[in-house]
């Protein structure tokens, strides 16, 4: 019995090797450079949890790319996918479908009034690059602003939107202006207080609109939130404010909540916190999790009026997928019947938060804590004084020692984004933030 067990053990083991071979030997990442061959084997997951082929542990709190709110494996979710494939596989965007219309009614009703339809797409990018199509049509202007500290995506527009990095080997489309949005810790403005670092990031936009000519500006395409960037909650009045702009020079505003939307902030919408109304919503991620590609645009009336004669020149072959669309509808009546979205704020509000600050408290590499239901940062610091940012070296360490203790990170720059799926537990929170403990307790060491 001992010897097949073993032998059972070395099986599973060899598919963790075969996997990373495979992998090396013809998988093509997403911004890497290939020669460094990821590890870190994922088999099979639960809730929060997922496990190599050995059956070796982690616990997810990187959410995957911030996009599994419902946590792996959900049972109705798959449930629902499996029964829609043994119904129909997939169908011409064209067609009508039972599924796509029940999908599509569900995103709507979690919408504010005056938002009727939906756009669905394959994820993330490709909505913002549909929501910008649909401002230039709409306005007939061509410029699109949007901030610095963004990610919108790997599409043409998309990712010149975008105003990390990536954007800069990319910029292959045109008409878009990038601006400084509000960051207090890190102020652009010489602000000392959530209201003065609103008030001058206002003025800031303000005179960026004069300045490009307002009527050339089709939209302001802000994540409401901005996640990648590092999770930056905008202070009192800083949207309510984008939106007037807005509204006094004719420009559409587009909210970005592929990151921050269906519970993530322990809210449906991001936004949902804030005094704003945009005229475009995009979202993906936490629509069904990630099980099956999907996103979108939920459009309010006016501008979906533009197209009731005419032609949208836009779609994709798998727009409103039939087992993408029973995923987002088994994820949110999941998430509605569980109360996931209100396990995400009660656990922000009663465990993340607390605790992180409780980290801060002990370690002086934490420059700043900020964050709200399952989506926070860990800014880390060489120098509080001097805010210095800790170094890419020992960011990596600390990534490779939360993996080495059954952490799963999402490390960006120099943070630790604490973003673990909508149903996270305070036991499960309590487990990840003794191993963030430990591994920052070494800050320094090497």
């Amino acid at each position: 019995m001992t010897e097949n067990l073993a032998g059972d053990l070395d099986d599973l083991i060899d598919l963790d090797d075969l996997a990373r071979r495979l992998d090396h030997e013809h998988v093509f990442h997403s911004w890497s450079a290939q020669a460094q061959s990821p590890q870190l084997v994922v088999a099979s997951g639960r809730g929060s949890r997922v496990w190599d082929h050995s059956g070796r542990e982690y616990l997810d709190f990187s959410s995957q790319l911030v996009n599994v709110n419902i946590g792996h494996q959900h049972p109705a979710v798959v449930s629902a996918i499996r029964e829609q494939a043994e119904l129909l596989t997939t169908i011409a965007p064209s067609t009508v479908n039972l599924a796509r219309g029940e999908a599509a009614k569900r995103i709507v009703d979690r919408a504010p009034d005056g938002f009727r339809r939906v756009f669905f797409t394959n994820g993330g990018a490709d909505a913002n690059e549909n929501a910008i199509r649909m401002a230039r049509l709409h306005t007939g202007r061509d410029k699109v602003l949007s901030t610095y500290r963004s990610y919108h995506g790997n599409t043409g527009a998309a990712v010149v939107s975008t105003g990390d990095w990536r954007r800069i080997p990319n910029e292959f489309a045109r008409g878009h202006v990038h601006f400084f949005g509000p960051y207090l810790y890190r102020s652009e403005f010489w602000a000392t207080t959530p209201e003065q670092e609103s008030e001058r990031a206002l003025q800031h936009l303000r005179r960026v609109i004069e300045a490009e000519g307002p009527s050339s500006i089709a939209a302001v395409l802000l994540e409401s939130i901005p996640g990648t960037a590092g999770i930056l909650l905008p202070p009192p009045g800083y949207l309510a404010g984008v939106r007037e702009l807005c509204d006094r020079h004719g420009i559409l505003l587009i909210l970005d909540e592929v990151m921050a939307g269906f519970g993530r902030t322990g809210r449906w919408f991001a936004f949902d916190g804030y005094d704003v109304r945009p005229d475009l919503i995009t979202f993906a991620k936490g629509v069904n999790s990630g099980y099956i590609p999907a996103g979108g645009v939920i459009i309010s009336d006016p501008v979906a009026e533009t197209f009731d004669e005419r032609v949208f020149p836009g779609g994709l072959t798998y727009s409103g997928h039939p087992l993408a669309m029973a995923s987002i509808v088994a994820t949110l009546d999941a998430m509605a019947s569980e109360g996931i979205v209100e396990n995400a704020r009660a656990i922000g509000e009663t465990a993340i938060g607390p605790a992180l600050a409780g980290l801060a408290e002990k370690h002086d590499v934490i420059g700043e804590v900020r964050g709200e239901g399952v989506f926070w940062a860990m800014e880390l610091v060489a120098d509080r004084e001097t805010r210095e940012p800790l170094a890419a070296a020992a960011m990596g360490r600390l990534k490779g020692a939360m993996v080495e203790r059954g952490l799963l990170p999402f490390v960006q720059d120099n943070r630790i984004h604490v973003v673990p799926p909508c149903v996270v537990t305070a036991d499960e929170v309590a487990e990840a933030v003794a191993v963030y403990d430990e591994v920052l307790s070494t800050v320094g060491e090497n």
